[in-house]
């Protein structure tokens, strides 16, 4: 499935559907970029060590260009469909919230790189799908020759 990205503004995510599932693609911000290192210590895997991911994006920001996140919009507790909640220290989510996703459904948390925080249901972080860039401003999802 191919995915037009040009018109993503940063801090925007868009959701398409891929294989039945939904897909969020994520421009973050450089601030948030920023803020992935400072919440290592409160994560489950940080490393993404027992994560799905395409091998180009085995690295701090789960992606293949920093910029844009590619996720599977499912938590990985039991399919449910966490929300977008980009705001910074929300009074439901607590002064250390940066900007993430959040299950409503059982309280998973996960961080702007889909990293699963500690304490929740969550076994693992979200699942990244194989993806490709076409071109600056498009990529390819489900190709499973992803590339940086």
């Amino acid at each position: 499935m191919e995915v037009d990205i040009s018109k993503i503004e940063p801090g925007q995510l868009i959701r398409v559907k891929w294989r039945g599932r939904p897909v969020w693609v994520l421009r973050r911000t450089e601030q948030s970029l920023k803020d992935l290192a400072s919440l290592d210590s409160q994560l489950r895997d940080p490393q993404s060590k027992e994560s799905v991911q395409p091998q180009a994006a085995q690295n701090a920001a789960r992606s293949i260009k920093p910029e844009y996140f590619v996720a599977l919009g499912l938590c990985t507790h039991l399919g449910c469909v966490p929300t977008f909640r980009p705001e910074v220290a929300p009074e439901d989510l607590g002064s250390a919230w940066k900007g993430g996703f959040f299950c409503p459904c059982h309280g998973s948390r996960f961080d702007l790189a889909g990293r699963v925080y500690q304490g929740v249901p969550a076994p693992t972080n979200l699942d990244i799908p194989p993806y490709r860039y076409l071109s600056d401003t498009r990529i390819i999802i489900g190709d499973d020759e992803a590339k940086a």
